[in-house]
């Protein structure tokens, strides 16, 4: 996701009258659930419901998420260039395979799917079908109005499923998947632990009329924090990965762990590469980030308020590198590679790529330059996202970890 500006809620711009309405009805659909819940969910129930709620959640409903209209920027928009680089990686994955298929997890404007198959095309390694699993209805429609761009021999190997095969030959990828899945607040205060949870607060009778604020609070009252004590499963994960000793808040992600162990029990031979914003365990559960990492965006501001605008704004985590390690391994899959994006790249040749984008001073090479500056600079993609590969086939070449591979670090 590309760098956003850090905003308060009030800073927020504000909806137009349709999106407000929206918020609103959503809003009233998570009511409604903790209403019928004993007047408290789950943050990860509510995590759910507001980015995934059929017809309602961010995910799938009609608003635009990704470009220069959305809320957030992905590596594939950036440049064509991504594609072309990660295609070095992918081309070498499916090598090592008998059916040479691709499993794109989320598959965003469709960005990818199309510059990824041009960039293997022209390599002669192109898979022998591209399937797609996207939960939300909009972005398929959006990627079906991407890829009918590709000409016939590409758009031909392209199909949408809607759960895991039951066998996956071939190279599994998953951009900015993980941090979107529902995950856990765990918090230790005073020594006891607690699951963080969500209530409604209504407001006072005679506050019914306010206007509601750019916060998305409900003139009739707002989402508040209500916790209840942490369950044996939970407290057992927090204890071993939180610091001892101190107050502390932090998410975990069984969810996305199970995605990743689900994913590599399917795997028949290939591998997985995941690419996404995160830390291996002994920084992401530093004693310094004692309030956890989750982080909201909203028309390309970043905010830490998940109970702002619901159903408009993107809510998100970053990524335990080592948990989904292990994940993996408990699948059988071997941890092939882990490195932050800018290496990964570079030794997958995007460089190589830029310099035959034409001459350094024409406008082709400025625009394309502009987007490999954001993915390689280490103040905006190049350090804080990752690359983890997990695989099931022996004898893949790992080109993107030829320059940095921080295994090591899980």
């Amino acid at each position: 996701m590309g760098r956003a500006l850090r905003s308060t809620v009030t800073d927020l711009p504000e909806p137009d009258a349709d999106a407000r309405a929206h918020s609103e009805r959503v809003t009233a659909h998570i009511r409604a659930a903790i209403a019928s819940s004993g007047e408290r969910i789950a943050f990860s129930r509510y995590m759910e419901l507001a980015l995934y709620a059929p017809g309602l959640g961010y995910y799938s409903a009609g608003a635009t998420k990704l470009g220069a209209a959305g809320d957030f920027v992905t590596a594939p928009e950036m440049t064509p260039l991504f594609a072309t680089a990660l295609a070095v990686q992918v081309g070498a994955i499916l090598e090592t395979t008998e059916r040479r298929e691709i499993v794109e997890l989320g598959g965003g404007s469709g960005r990818l799917a199309a510059d990824l198959l041009r960039a293997l095309a022209a390599r002669d390694a192109l898979p022998s079908r591209y399937a797609i699993l996207e939960v939300s209805p909009d972005l398929a429609a959006r990627q079906r109005e991407t890829l009918d761009g590709l000409a016939p021999t590409l758009r031909e190997r392209v199909s949408w499923i809607g759960a895991l095969p039951e066998s996956i030959d071939g190279a599994v990828i998953a951009n900015e998947v993980l941090d979107a899945v529902p995950c856990e607040l765990v918090a230790r205060r005073d020594g006891k632990w607690r699951e963080r949870g969500v209530s409604w607060k209504a407001a006072p009778s005679a506050a019914w009329k306010a206007a509601p604020s750019a916060a998305g609070e409900d003139a009739r009252g707002a989402f508040e924090w209500r916790d209840a004590t942490a369950d044996a499963r939970l407290t057992g994960l927090a204890v071993a990965r939180f610091p001892p000793d101190i107050d502390y808040e932090s998410e975990i992600n069984a969810l996305a762990e199970a995605l990743v162990e689900d994913v590599g029990r399917r795997m028949a031979g290939g591998a997985a590469l995941f690419i996404d914003y995160g830390f291996p365990a002994a920084e992401y559960y530093h004693p310094q980030r004692s309030e956890g990492t989750l982080m909201c965006h909203y028309r390309h501001r970043a905010h830490g308020d998940p109970f702002a605008l619901p159903g408009l704004c993107d809510i998100t985590a970053h990524v335990d590198f080592t948990a989904m390690a292990e994940a993996g391994e408990r699948a059988g899959l071997a941890v092939a590679g882990y490195t932050a994006l800018a290496p990964f790249l570079i030794g997958c040749g995007i460089l190589d790529a830029l310099a035959t984008v034409g001459a350094p001073e024409s406008a082709a090479y400025v625009r394309a330059a502009a987007g490999v500056q954001k993915l390689l600079a280490p103040s905006e993609m190049g350090e804080l996202f990752k690359v983890l590969a997990l695989a099931r086939s022996d004898a893949i070449a790992w080109p993107g970890f030829s320059i940095v591979d921080r295994r090591h670090r899980l």
